[in-house]
């Protein structure tokens, strides 16, 4: 499966409280202020923001005073923390190649305090003996897939705020994991703030460019087939922020438990569109593979020049990806452009390539 899609979780290997214990114990002295606000411990929660209890999809979670200490199981869930002023002593590998698993989009918010410990999964679940050693007061798992049985380990190690129910996992939209880490932080106030200002820059982006209302949109990869991503994914909450419709029966085709899925050839009418946004491998290699395809070498999105081909490996296609508050602005800077170039009406205008993060 490609970086730019959470992978599975399947379910834990069952460990033991008492294994957790003495991973706990074995993991060193270590100060309490240690992976938090740059190295301060100086509490800087909103007056009255504890307790707290955050309801989610295996029921709810209370926090009863500031974390020092932050896991992130969540594969965006750093970010959050990050803007909020918290430094996590963990993070979740997910798209590679980054220092303590933050994008450049996010790494000036470390400051002085030590880079995160990167935890993986390898297939069986968030490692659960690694981040019972990094002793945390809170596990984020927001933008995850746990299962309850995952849930019911990692409580054992400090309080898990997982994913919401009623949505798809990995379906949470960033304004939710924003406002949800905020609580779990103490800073409430603060997170709804952030989620404003990012709200606000993706509205005066659909100001600039009326031209996006009512057009149509949709992300994909040709991964194993033909992968699209559905209405309950934020690349594709973020195209309808912006003015963007997705294509009639997409919701349909993806189904509602889902946040993307592969679609058959004989669905190529999903990817007509006035844009449609590619995360390749190799761009020029793969979008030549994909014009030689019959049904999908000869649509309009093609001979007109409305595809936006992103590198899947770099900084750019990696923000776009993440869709989270601190990768937005990053993500608006070189996204609207390419958007604008596609729908403009004249099939001999070229997608530009965006001026840096390629």
């Amino acid at each position: 499966m490609p970086p730019l899609l959470p992978r599975a979780r399947h379910a834990a290997a069952a460990t033991c409280l008492a294994l957790l214990l003495a991973a706990t114990t074995a993991c060193g002295s270590g100060s309490d202020d240690e992976g938090g606000e740059g190295g301060t411990s100086a509490s800087s929660a909103e007056k009255g923001a504890f307790p707290v209890t955050i309801k989610h999809k295996f029921g709810s979670t209370t926090i009863k005073s500031e974390p020092k200490r932050v896991v992130t199981v969540g594969l965006s869930d750093q970010d959050a923390a990050l803007a909020l002023g918290k430094v996590p002593v963990g993070t979740t590998e997910w798209l590679g190649g980054y220092k303590g698993a933050i994008g450049p989009w996010a790494k000036d918010k470390v400051g002085s305090a030590e880079t995160p410990t990167v935890l993986k999964d390898t297939g069986t679940g968030p490692q659960v003996e690694k981040i019972a050693k990094l002793r945390p007061d809170v596990i984020l798992a927001l933008y995850a897939g746990l299962t309850k049985e995952q849930y019911r380990t990692l409580s054992k190690i400090a309080p898990v705020v997982a994913q919401p129910s009623g949505i798809p996992d990995y379906g949470i939209p960033w304004q939710e994991q924003t406002e949800t880490i905020g609580k779990a932080l103490g800073r409430p106030t603060k997170a709804k703030k952030l989620v404003a200002a990012a709200e606000k820059r993706i509205a005066e982006a659909a100001s600039e460019h009326p031209e996006f209302k009512g057009a149509t949109a949709v992300m994909a990869t040709p991964y194993q087939g033909l992968f699209v991503f559905g209405p309950q994914d934020n690349r594709t909450r973020l195209l309808s922020d912006l003015g963007f419709v997705p294509p009639k029966g997409l919701a349909k085709a993806i189904g509602k438990d889902k946040f993307g899925a592969k679609i058959s050839k004989e669905r190529t009418d999903l990817l007509d569109n006035d844009a449609t946004v590619w995360f390749m491998t190799s761009p020029e290699k793969d979008a030549a593979k994909l014009h030689k395809d019959k049904l999908y070498g000869g649509l309009k999105v093609v001979k007109e020049g409305r595809e936006i081909n992103l590198k899947e490996k770099s900084d750019y296609a990696h923000a776009v990806t993440f869709v989270s508050v601190l990768s937005l602005p990053y993500t608006l800077e070189r996204l609207v452009p390419q958007l604008a170039d596609a729908v403009d009406g004249k099939p001999s205008t070229k997608v530009r390539t965006p001026a840096s993060g390629r």
